[in-house]
């Protein structure tokens, strides 16, 4: 008897001490549910700032909502703001008081906020999470991630540390602070709900959606890690749901803070080809054998693209060992790269794989273009606009996309009988591309009345077709 006891014995400490290796084993990389959240805010809040703008709108002008608000949320026609107020309805000049939040990444006070909390403000004032009040100057901005970099004359500030967003994981759990309608300091925690997501605010979409209760005023405030890090900067909200808030990705945003800390600016690698996914109905229409990769619609004269000799109709679908799948896959991956880099560009052309060397030169700043519209509706019943780099910003398109935005379908029209809709982006007419209201004009004078005119439209990263359309 005494012997089954020391064996016994024996088997429950080898239990006992065996049991903590087997749990790490099996459980290394899992988180469980905190108890409190509490540790975690008393060392962040101190990190967190309040901002307050005051701007100047001249002529009632547009009036920036929180967080993007249109087209995100509702069914206004997203070109309303385009084309009002009347000639007749000029409201006078006001000022517009704006709240938003940002974060310390340095203790004599570098500030990270959103571009469109700072943008056009006449004045900047950052409130500690003591109460202290700083008026800040901008270091610099870059309105295509929607990140701005400010600084306020401070010592001994407590910044917060920059995580990893590529390490967090859809389920993880994470929390938001910020000054939510101006509520300062106010904490939320959720989880990631999904990474990768697109929503239309620029060709560098990359958000990180979350569930922790974000609303106007958290806008540049951090989203963390239970380790207290920076994973994400809160930037966006579905205005019409509840729990969906979006982030820039803490990867994402360092690289181009560091480039706003050293030159106030920011560079980005720039390849000179404007490209379309490449469709199954696209793929026919220009005769290609494979649907992978983007397609090269235009090679700009002069640029890097050019110079390597990529042509017109190449198919991309490897960059370095970045595989290309899409259109954006390909303006992260190049946007991403350095001025001066040399990259290896995969592509296939006329059927057979090429490997091409290039160079990338700088991305170059954007010339205002003009704003032409064809007055009325045109023999279709469509109503089209010169695209510029306003519209193409709201609509997510790459800033320098060329072709004719649909504003308005006539009732009863040829063109209300297609599947055509508002914010569709006319790009060919019988496979001539068309970058104007003039060459638009152009080719539809070359077709004889009744003749057959083959529209290509964009929307978003697919196409449609208009075949046989008659021209009345």
């Amino acid at each position: 008897m005494k012997q089954i006891n020391k064996i016994f014995f024996i088997i429950i400490v080898i239990a006992l001490v065996a049991a903590p290796a087997i749990a790490k084993k099996n459980f290394k990389n899992t988180r469980m549910v905190p108890v409190s959240f509490a540790e975690l805010a008393k060392q962040a809040k101190p990190g967190v700032v309040n901002i307050q703008t005051v701007k100047t709108i001249e002529g009632g002008g547009r009036v920036y909502k929180h967080f993007f608000g249109q087209p995100f949320g509702g069914n206004r026609n997203p070109f309303d703001e385009f084309f009002s107020p009347f000639p007749n309805q000029r409201p006078q000049n006001r000022k517009e008081s704006s709240l938003g939040s940002g974060f310390v990444i340095s203790k004599d006070g570098y500030i990270v906020t959103n571009n469109h909390v700072i943008k056009d403000a006449d004045q900047i004032k950052v409130i500690l999470h003591d109460k202290t009040e700083y008026e800040a100057s901008i270091i610099g901005t870059d309105p295509m991630t929607d990140l701005a970099l400010i600084k306020i004359k401070a010592t001994d500030l407590v910044p917060l540390k920059f995580g990893s967003s590529s390490e967090a994981e859809v389920g993880s759990w994470v929390v938001a602070i910020g000054s939510p309608f101006g509520l300062e300091q106010t904490v939320t925690a959720g989880i990631v709900s999904a990474k990768g997501r697109i929503i239309g605010s620029g060709p560098y979409d990359d958000f990180i959606q979350t569930d922790a209760s974000i609303n106007p005023g958290n806008s540049g405030g951090p989203l963390l890690n239970l380790d207290g890090e920076v994973i994400g900067i809160n930037t966006a909200i579905i205005r019409a749901g509840q729990g969906i808030g979006f982030a820039i990705p803490s990867d994402l945003a360092t690289g181009i803070i560091d480039q706003l800390t050293e030159q106030k600016t920011v560079s980005r690698g720039w390849l000179g080809v404007a490209i379309q996914n490449v469709t199954e109905q696209l793929a026919k229409y220009y005769g290609i054998k494979e649907t992978k990769g983007v397609y090269v619609a235009k090679v700009y004269e002069g640029d890097p693209a050019d110079k390597a000799g990529i042509k017109v109709g190449d198919v991309i679908f490897l960059i370095n060992d970045k595989t290309i799948d899409s259109s954006r896959d390909l303006t992260l991956t190049i946007g991403s790269s350095s001025v001066g880099e040399t990259v290896t560009v995969k592509l296939i052309r006329d059927g057979k794989e090429k490997i091409v060397k290039v160079k990338l030169g700088k991305r170059p700043e954007q010339n205002p273009e003009t704003k032409e519209t064809i007055d009325g509706y045109d023999s279709f019943g469509f109503r089209l606009k010169q695209m510029d780099s306003d519209i193409a910003r709201k609509l997510g398109y790459p800033e320098d996309i060329k072709g004719l935005v649909v504003i308005d379908i006539e009732s009863g029209s040829q063109a209300s009988k297609t599947s055509v809709r508002h914010g569709d982006l006319l790009m060919e007419v019988n496979r001539n591309k068309i970058a104007s209201i003039e060459e638009y004009r152009q080719y539809m004078n070359k077709i004889n009345k009744g003749g057959i005119a083959q529209l290509l439209f964009r929307r978003g990263n697919s196409h449609v077709f208009v075949v046989g359309f008659e021209k009345s």
